[in-house]
This record gives C-alpha cells, sequence and structure tokens, in this order.
C-alpha cells in the first residue's frame, strides 16, 4: 500500500522559487517524467547508489510526471517506499519539461537545486562531478557534451546538424547568454537556489538552462563533460515541436533581456555627446574662429566628445551594475570602448570628409549623417561586446560579491567532493 506522504501537491500560480527557512537537505534533484516507466527504476537506484555515500540521507528525489499514460507516478510512489528520499507530483493541469523543472523546485528543500532526464541519457555519475563544481563556488554547474572528454555517442549526422544549428542561433540572438555555456542545450545542470530564489521564471518548452542563465543571479558558472547516451527504453520526445518552441524562447528572452539594457540614458549620453561633436566642429573649423581643417576638427572634436561619454556611460547609463564592477572588468570595457569607438570616430571622419568633398553637403549636415550611421555601429557593438549583460553581471568568487553562500554544512560537504580519494 502506497503512503499517501509521498506524493506532493503540485504548485500554482507564478514560477517563482521560494527561500527556505532550514534546510533540511542539500541537493533537490527534479526528474520530470512523462511516459517513462520503463526507466524512472533503473534511475533511482543509480542515483541513490551514486547520491547516499556522497550526501548520506541529506538529499531528495522529485518526481515530477505529466500524468503518465503508463502510470511513471505510481512507479515512482512504489519506489519512495524503499527509498525515503523519492517525493513525487503527479501533475494533471499542466504539461511540459521546463514548467515540470519549477514545480519541482517550487516544493523542494535544499540549497542546491538540479534537474536530470529520466530516460538515463543523462549518466547519473556525472552529478558527483557537478555538485563538486557548486562546492568550489559555481553558483550554477552544467552538463556539457560539447566540454573535453565530453560527447554525444552514436548521434546521426542530421541530428547534429540540428544541435549545433540551434545551438548558433541561439548565439545569434542572445550571445550574452549563450556564449557563458559550451552546451546551451544541456538538460542536466545544477544552481544554487539563492541564484534562483525569488526571481520569476517563465520558461517554454524544454529548454529550462537558458532561462535560468538569462535571468537568474548567475554569476560563475562551471561545467563538467558528459556523454550524451542513446535511450534505450521509450520514445524520445524531440519533434519539430520542440525547435519551434526554443525559437519562440529565443525571441521573448530576447525581448526581456533588452529592457535591461538601458536604452534611453544610453540615447541622452548619444545626443549630448553628439552635440559636443558639433559644437567643436564649429568652434574649431569655422574659418573666423580656429579654422582649422574638418578633418582634424572631426577628430579632435570627436575625441573629447568620446572621452567624456565613457565615465558618464559607467557611472550613470549602467550604475545599477556598481555593485558589480571591479577593477578587471572596468579596464576591459574602458579597452573595448576605446576600440569600438575609435574604429567609429575614423569612419565618421572619412564619411564627412568625402561627404563634404562630393556631395554638395555643408560640414554640419554631412557629420549629422556620419554622426547617425557610426551612432548605430557603436551602439550595436557596445551592446555586444562594451556593456553585455553577461559582462555586467561579473565572475565573482565566494566572498568578493553580494550573493549569499551556502551553509556552512553544506560547503563542508561539496568542498570534500573536490578532495582526493584516500
Amino acid at each position: 500500500m502506497i503512503q499517501h506522504s509521498v506524493y506532493v501537491e503540485a504548485p500554482e500560480g507564478p514560477f517563482i522559487i521560494p527561500g527556505l527557512t532550514s534546510t533540511p537537505v542539500i541537493f533537490s534533484l527534479v526528474i520530470p517524467t512523462f511516459n517513462e516507466a520503463a526507466n524512472i527504476k533503473p534511475l533511482i537506484e543509480r542515483l541513490e547508489g551514486l547520491l547516499r555515500p556522497l550526501l548520506g540521507r541529506r538529499f531528495e528525489l522529485i518526481v515530477v510526471d505529466d500524468d503518465s499514460e503508463d502510470e511513471t507516478w505510481r512507479i515512482a510512489a512504489e519506489l519512495a517506499e524503499v527509498y525515503p528520499s523519492v517525493r513525487v507530483i503527479r501533475r494533471q493541469n499542466e504539461r511540459g519539461l521546463a514548467t515540470a523543472v519549477l514545480r519541482g523546485w517550487q516544493v523542494s528543500r535544499g540549497e542546491v537545486l538540479g534537474v536530470i532526464d529520466a530516460d538515463l541519457q543523462h549518466p547519473p555519475e556525472a552529478l558527483a562531478a557537478l555538485l563538486a563544481e557548486i562546492g568550489r563556488g559555481a553558483d550554477l554547474a552544467a552538463g556539457s557534451r560539447n566540454a573535453e572528454g565530453g560527447g554525444v555517442s552514436d548521434w546521426s549526422f542530421a541530428r547534429r546538424v540540428l544541435s549545433r544549428g540551434a545551438q548558433l542561433l541561439g548565439l545569434i540572438v542572445l550571445p550574452e547568454v549563450l556564449s557563458r555555456l559550451t552546451d546551451p542545450m544541456s538538460g542536466m545542470f545544477l544552481v544554487r537556489r539563492a541564484a534562483v530564489e525569488g526571481v520569476p521564471l517563465d520558461p517554454i518548452g524544454y529548454k529550462i538552462l537558458i532561462e535560468v542563465v538569462a535571468r537568474g543571479k548567475v554569476h560563475w558558472i562551471g561545467e563538467a563533460a558528459y556523454v550524451f547516451r542513446e535511450r534505450e527504453e521509450g520514445k524520445s520526445k524531440v519533434s519539430l515541436r520542440v525547435y519551434v518552441e526554443y525559437l519562440l524562447h529565443l525571441v521573448r528572452l530576447r525581448l526581456k533581456i533588452s529592457t535591461r539594457f538601458p536604452i534611453l540614458r544610453y540615447a541622452t549620453v548619444g545626443l549630448f555627446a553628439s552635440l559636443l561633436d558639433m559644437g567643436l566642429l564649429y568652434v574649431l573649423s569655422e574659418e573666423e574662429l580656429l579654422g582649422w581643417g574638418i578633418a582634424r576638427s572631426k577628430l579632435l572634436g570627436g575625441l573629447i566628445a568620446l572621452a567624456l561619454s565613457f565615465p558618464l556611460h559607467e557611472f550613470w547609463t549602467f550604475r545599477r551594475n556598481a555593485l558589480l564592477r571591479t577593477r578587471t572588468q572596468a579596464v576591459r570595457r574602458l579597452l573595448a570602448f576605446v576600440a569600438v569607438a575609435t574604429v567609429g570616430l575614423f569612419a565618421a571622419t572619412l564619411a564627412l570628409s568625402l561627404l563634404v568633398e562630393f556631395s554638395g553637403l555643408d560640414r554640419y549636415s554631412a557629420n549629422a549623417v556620419g554622426i547617425v550611421l557610426v551612432g548605430l555601429w557603436n551602439y550595436f557593438l557596445h551592446r555586444q561586446i562594451t556593456w553585455t549583460n553577461s559582462d555586467l553581471r561579473v565572475i565573482l568568487r565566494p566572498g568578493r560579491g553580494p550573493e549569499p553562500t551556502l551553509s556552512s554544512e553544506t560547503m563542508e560537504t561539496l568542498i570534500r567532493l573536490n578532495m582526493p580519494q584516500q
């Protein structure tokens, strides 16, 4: 007879991970399932065999099942009679892997949260290395098929092309997110609860890792290689719909993250620099004033305008990131700014000279055209290179940033995973 206590009621409402009042377990691993009756038992057995020696009883396995026709939820509940770490959610009003993971995290009791597929394509043994990465200080530790030692076993050429194509598309749409991961399509990863606690999450489809990195408070990312195994039992869930949902998710995140780039402040600084540039061109180039040549006047005026733009952006446009600013990152941004702006300034000077010489435009109209064209150039590259979201979040080590750390007991346990075995 199955005890009703093994079942957990599925949460409802927004996908927000609550905080903890205590830490009864170190690690909460969510296993989203749909028609995985043939795989759930061997997976639970392997996870128990791996995690019990590492964490004792301070872990939980949360099976979140989407009301499987093969009654995966029932088998998981029977396993809970043997393995007290197992808890089961049977969802009857929602569907989807990503939302299943979040519902599981919402009822979890651990400081470290994780997800692993139920089909045994993710080797459970890789979790030890991921836990060790969290113990080293990572906010998020992702399994990677693309890291050294990883792979995809017997994937067909077509499937490899689709996977790489999806990753390339993601890099184009969300470079500041996907460039932080060698395998952004991975479905096995761990994250500190503090990194997602209280953060509104709203994923589509299967790829929740991108959602967590994009919206969460994730500064330091660790990775561990694994070899993706072919499914032995059951039917693959990958379909055209999965790729369509992935594309929609990318677009939605792009629109959401775009609001983090303070476009109005950036434009205000740009307008100030443009007016200063135009005023200096007038003072320096008019014959009744200094009477310098157009190119020389433009270069000097542009340099002065740019020299004032960088500190304005650093300490006003992006002032909300002051707590995360480090000297190394500030120098990197300065060098990136100089590189982008210098190329733009020389291009604007060349455009000004050519337009005045060959188009018949006066120097101020030609300068305005150059400012607009180069302004677009600067905006695009500053977003992608100088003040990217990933850079603004900065990679922080424990003790150097505002993020809360794990409890001392949890840290001691995870640190032991990094110690050589005697």
